[in-house]
């Protein structure tokens, strides 16, 4: 298996903002690692053991402390476990899983499993969403509910405005280490300005290799077998899963939808204004 971080220095200069950011939370936590049949899975486990559980899945390029930090109060209510996705620029292993197939739900419920959780709350963001959907899919019943925000896996937006929008500009930055680039980037898909994701992705496009992989979506069939309440947050102006389509499929082929709320004013990564919004609806429930 080829490593995917393309050289030690540059996983270690990741690693450092990794460590950077996670110390910025100010937060007691544990480092949970668990083996799976996928491997090596790195988990940030905070808040009292005693509360209910609760799992963090990050979007793609992302870590677990960046999880942390959009729902910094869950802690307060629950166990919270921030999960390093593998195959990311972070603590995880660097293996490959495919969005094809059933790897990504696998491994979720073996890491419910190796936890011992039980009624789990699941919460996912972009890449995280989908995750969600394959854990669901695979095995849900140890999962009490999921909160899923801009997912992946259930539409998608137009690849031409993908295309030149986001991975042209991720491509030219990658060649010519050019600011503008990455700033164009950033501006396509978040909705405020993120200087720690500035800094972070910068090194991740440099020194990482990526998947590029198109999305699949959720076939009709298996959300309508889906039992688990789905509450989710949509963004209208979601370049890359455009989120008045997201809303629309969902209410017809997810008979658990419990709830879906459209952010206007949103692209891809919400604000903290509407992360917020999700958290309250998290903590209330």
């Amino acid at each position: 298996m080829k490593a995917l971080f393309k050289t030690e220095i540059g996983k270690r200069e990741i690693l450092d903002l990794y460590d950077q950011k996670l110390e910025e939370l100010n937060i007691e936590f544990t480092y949970l690692n668990i083996d799976t049949g996928f491997g090596k899975t790195n988990i940030i486990a905070t808040g009292e053991s005693t509360n209910p559980p609760i799992v963090l899945i990050h979007g793609s390029n992302g870590c677990a402390p960046i999880a942390l930090e959009t729902y910094p109060n869950l802690r307060k209510n629950f166990r919270v476990y921030a999960v390093d996705v593998v195959a990311q620029p972070n603590k995880s292993e660097d293996k490959w899983l495919s969005m094809k197939d059933d790897s990504y739900g696998r491994w979720v419920n073996e890491i419910i499993s190796s936890l011992g959780l039980e009624k789990v709350t699941l919460v996912g963001f972009s890449l995280g969403g989908l995750i969600i959907l394959k854990t669901l899919e695979f095995d849900e019943s140890k999962v009490k509910q999921v909160y899923l925000a801009a997912p992946a896996y259930i539409v998608n937006g137009n690849p031409l405005k993908t295309l030149f929008k986001i991975f042209i500009p991720m491509k030219r930055f990658m060649r010519t280490q050019k600011v503008k680039y990455i700033e164009k980037f950033l501006k396509e898909l978040f909705t405020e300005r993120d200087e720690f994701a500035m800094r972070y992705l910068s090194k991740v496009f440099l020194h990482f290799k990526m998947d590029f992989t198109p999305v699949p979506v959720i076939n009709k069939s298996r959300a309508n077998s889906i039992q688990t309440p789905i509450t989710l947050f949509a963004a209208q102006d979601d370049i890359l899963f455009p989120g008045i389509k997201m809303i629309k499929r969902a209410k017809e082929i997810f008979p658990s939808l419990k709830s879906a709320q459209i952010f206007e004013y949103s692209k891809h990564v919400q604000s903290k204004a509407q992360n917020q919004i999700i958290e309250k609806a998290i903590l209330a429930d």
